[in-house]
């Protein structure tokens, strides 16, 4: 168990606070003063705190709030939380929410709109906090934490619109929902992920939505191609144009303008619904979130300083 000051670097969470508690319990952190510490390291959320697990979101919640407001923990907004502040933001030009109030929405937010009553009081506070989380942390240039992926251009267009803080406003909301505008490019990029056309190739995720755009994985900086530098979830069908299965996409080139990270600071993100033993993507980068919304493990890295990034530092629950 490290014991050096530090963050721990906690992957997506979903409202499994069980899983939770027994990952902070693991790793040194105990209840005092009504909420969770470490006598020398403070954790780190990734986003992603709401939806998935059924009446234990504001358990969830309340809990990373404490420890961010008594200093324990740190947190940066995941495209949840971004959405959930959206389906309660208007669009004055448009006379609608910013995302639309769909059976398909509904249906995503479901168990945190259920808990938490859509307009009530308590739904109001919890979206005022989720307006104050900012939506990455660059720790004196030693250590970065964000969603889904550090792009230094998305993250310099956001830096003109943003808060101070980098935390929402309202004209961030309506314009990171607006498709076609370049603030959406850089919420869709920062808190999604990138993405690309499959030219023609397919699959159907695990929804049943039919998929033709493929995660890019960006912190392969060597990744040229649709086939080694995409993400495809695993046990997935892939098909060509045709219809027909296929085991893999094709060496089809890459934009040239997709993100790419190729700097020497460390970067700890999530949303990828990894699985497997827990490791790095590279020397600098690692993903922390092992799809613990679906029955995986809770996932932490824990960084006390070190350039290079090594999978002996990463805890599971």
């Amino acid at each position: 168990m490290l014991t050096e000051p530090g963050f721990d670097v906690i992957g997506d969470v979903h409202g499994h606070v069980d899983r939770l508690e027994a990952l902070l319990r693991q790793m040194g952190y105990s209840e005092s003063g009504g909420t969770w510490r470490h006598a020398e390291r403070t954790a780190i959320f990734v986003g992603d705190l709401i939806d998935r697990r059924r009446d234990d979101q504001l358990k969830t919640l309340r809990l990373a709030r404490k420890m961010c407001d008594a200093g324990s923990a740190k947190v940066v907004l995941g495209n949840h939380e971004f959405n959930a502040v959206a389906y309660s933001t208007v669009n004055p030009q448009q006379w609608d929410y910013c995302r639309p109030h769909t059976a398909k929405n509904h249906k995503q937010h479901r168990e945190f709109l259920e808990e938490l009553i859509f307009d009530s009081p308590l739904h109001r506070s919890m979206l005022d906090w989720f307006r104050s989380i900012p939506l990455w942390i660059d720790l004196d240039s030693n250590l970065r934490v964000v969603h889904a992926c550090w792009s230094s251009a998305d993250l310099d267009h956001l830096k003109t619109e943003l808060d101070d803080d980098y935390t929402l406003n309202e004209q961030v909301v309506v314009n990171g929902t607006t498709k076609g505008h370049r603030t959406h490019t850089a919420i869709e990029n920062v808190l999604k992920g990138p993405e690309v056309p499959m030219n023609g190739y397919w699959y159907f995720d695990k929804g049943g939505v039919k998929r033709y755009d493929a995660r890019v994985a960006w912190w392969n900086s060597s990744a040229t191609t649709l086939r080694n530098g995409t993400v495809i979830p695993d046990d997935t069908q892939l098909h060509d144009p045709e219809g027909k299965p296929v085991q893999e996409l094709p060496d089809d080139e890459l934009p040239n303008d997709i993100p790419r990270y190729q700097e020497a600071i460390p970067v700890v993100f999530g949303h990828y619904w990894n699985s497997g033993p827990p490791r790095c993507e590279g020397p600098t980068t690692v993903c922390v979130d092992y799809s613990a919304g679906k029955g995986g493990p809770l996932v932490a890295y824990r960084w006390s300083g070190e350039r290079k990034l090594t999978a002996d530092h990463l805890e599971s629950c």
